[in-house]
């Protein structure tokens, strides 16, 4: 099959016919912005916690120097379009005076009660040149009527102040973290719901189209784009913007099946990658060393954005009521590096020569006229084919662009990318990943090739190919060096676990997070050998995919002596430690002991060996 350069002249060639599911065009505006910041901000601020239980006094959220102008400047250095604020997380406070529960920032100390934050940040970004968008938690720990229908009212009456009275939104973030624990007026229980059907998200979704009908609606399935199944900020190589339309609802208990997407989906609901610059999503002071570096930004940027989904880099706001200093240098720092890396398009203006072409408006060259709306399609039928770039001169290469036109569907199933040798020969680029969608952006990092030619072949699709966009790169010196986060080089005072063979406890201290200990029963004793002064202990969950062993709420105990271990430092839950399983961590007052003794008092899968990649204790 020879390549050609010339194309059809006439201007009357149809464009290719859509190919269903289809984005609006909402959605496909919502995935130009690529990159975009949440602020997780409230009492789990001041009171060291991740998920609120409900029952924290509102006067001890009193941020000394909030500034949402800071918030906002610090995000447009970082490259970032727009912000989803926390409005209410799980605690049930609220960061506006609603007046429909006295659990909100006007009964804190705060501007004496006259704050909001809502305001304050949607005044911001109107300043500074950001969308601004919303989450409210559907789970409410400090409800009394949470679970009853009364609810309900409450909740869409929380829903319609937000979407009237603050401005457009861009988007509304729904959790999937629904029902639980909690404080519930005091009841102090444990409250189930049906997921499926207890919000009536129809009704919402109606509320949400009158009031507010460009905002994307995030949920774990949609509709307007979905959860990426996992809080790592990235979605898998191959990575489709459908689902099989009703099949994932809020807590769906196959979400890895969602960083992939559904092949055979009905409904356009393009993935969203949450990730926070932190461990945890809320703000913790002895966090401030474990800010992500730049570099590791940099790698989840090509695997959410450069994976056809969008990043959503979360920033936990401090106690000052900023974001830290080192959140916004490594952020900054961040869109610097994407920036260098991808600053000149080699084939920008070049036409390649393909195998085939459309005609018409759709020709090689709109791939690089630096056009969104232009695009190169094959003839009908023509599910394959090549594009081939030569230079004048060898070029320097180790990234690749690609973009489909999405407004007509996606459609690339498979492809590879080849590089021309000295001898003429084309031979495929080194790459750590498969090559087979593309959607509205796949970035590839691939070992660097210098060549005066580099080929892309497209060799299966779901229709004829719309291709509007490829860009070549030469990302630098460092460029063959793909970040791998390292495991954590955490120091650990030295233990055993006598109850364990010696072979599976080497599993929890061998710094390898690929290696995991497996413990039948709720209880692990580890022995420190002799007496000691500690005050924490740190264990990183099973990191397989899908995570097993995890540990929902624990109970830890010391002592002196292995059959009497009746002091109980700590008891707590690991919040969010399905979708987040990072290095969990327990700090409690200084205590001498030889023996701790963790017990998991529930277990996010009942009846399962619980699953511990590292420990250590301090």
């Amino acid at each position: 099959m020879g390549l050609a350069m010339a194309s059809c002249s006439s201007t009357n060639v149809k464009a290719p016919e859509a190919i269903l599911p289809v984005p609006e065009q909402k959605q496909v505006d919502w995935q130009k912005m690529e990159t975009y910041a949440f602020i997780h901000f409230g009492l789990n601020t001041f009171n060291d916690r991740e998920w609120g239980y409900g029952d924290s006094d509102p006067a001890t959220f009193n941020p000394a120097r909030l500034d949402c102008e800071q918030w906002a400047q610090t995000l447009v250095s970082a490259g970032m379009k727009g912000v989803i604020l926390t409005a209410k997380h799980h605690d049930g406070f609220c960061l506006w005076p609603f007046a429909g529960t006295d659990y909100t920032i006007a009964r804190s100390p705060y501007k004496d009660g006259k704050g909001d934050i809502v305001r304050e940040l949607s005044d911001a970004c109107k300043k500074y040149g950001l969308k601004f968008a919303v989450y409210l938690s559907p789970w409410d720990r400090h409800q009394a009527n949470y679970g009853t229908p009364e609810y309900l009212d409450y909740f869409y009456a929380q829903l319609r102040d937000l979407l009237t009275n603050y401005g457009e939104v861009f988007e509304v973030w729904f959790d999937g973290a629904n029902g639980g624990d909690g404080w519930y007026g005091g009841a102090k229980e444990a409250r189930t719901i049906d997921r499926k059907n207890y919000y009536n998200y129809p009704r919402i979704y109606e509320m949400l189209d009158s009031i507010q009908p460009q905002a994307v609606i995030f949920s774990d399935g949609g509709p307007g784009c979905r959860w990426v199944g996992n809080e790592r900020g990235f979605a898998g190589a191959t990575n489709w913007a459908f689902l099989r339309e009703g099949e994932v609802y809020p807590g769906y208990d196959k979400s890895r099946e969602l960083q992939y997407g559904h092949a055979d989906g009905n409904q356009w609901v393009p993935a969203e990658c949450d990730v926070s610059i932190r461990p945890g999503w809320f703000y913790h002071p002895e966090e401030d060393g474990r800010v992500k570096t730049p570099e590791q930004l940099l790698d989840l940027y090509y695997r959410s954005v450069g994976h056809n989904g969008t990043l959503l880099l979360n920033f936990p706001v401090d106690r000052n009521g900023l974001i830290h200093p080192v959140d916004s240098a490594n952020a900054v720092k961040f869109h610097q590096l994407v920036c260098e890396e991808l600053k000149t398009n080699l084939v920008a203006g070049i036409t390649p020569a393909v195998s085939n072409e459309r005609g018409g408006k759709f020709i090689a060259a709109a791939m690089t006229d630096a056009d969104y709306d232009t695009y190169w399609a094959t003839e009908d039928g023509v599910c394959a084919a090549d594009v081939e770039f030569a230079f004048s001169v060898p070029q320097r290469m180790n990234r690749l662009m690609l973009q489909e036109y999405i407004p007509l569907g996606q459609r690339v199933k498979s492809f590879t990318v080849e590089y021309k040798a000295e001898d003429g020969t084309w031979l495929p680029v080194r790459l750590n990943e498969e090559t087979t969608t593309v959607g509205y952006k796949r970035l590839l990092r691939f070992e660097t090739v210098v060549s005066d030619g580099i080929r892309i072949r497209f060799t299966d699709a779901r229709g004829p190919l719309c291709i509007n966009n490829v860009g070549v790169y030469d990302a630098g010196k460092d460029a063959d060096v793909p970040y791998v986060e390292p495991v954590a080089q955490m120091k650990s005072l030295p233990f055993s676990l006598p109850d364990v063979s010696e072979k599976e406890a080497a599993h929890a201290s061998d710094r390898n997070e690929k290696t995991t200990l497996f413990v039948n029963g709720d209880k692990l004793l580890i022995d420190l050998g002799e007496e000691r002064t500690i005050s924490s202990f740190h264990f990183l969950p099973d990191q397989g995919e899908p995570n097993r062993g995890l540990i929902a709420n624990y109970e830890l105990s010391v002592g002196t002596s292995a059959d009497r271990l009746d002091n109980v430092v700590k008891a707590g839950e690991f919040s969010n430690i399905q979708n987040n399983p990072v290095m969990q961590s327990v700090y409690f007052t200084p205590v001498t002991a030889r023996y701790l003794l963790l017990k998991a008092t529930r277990m996010i899968a009942p009846d399962e060996a619980m699953g511990i990649a590292e420990i250590f204790v301090r």
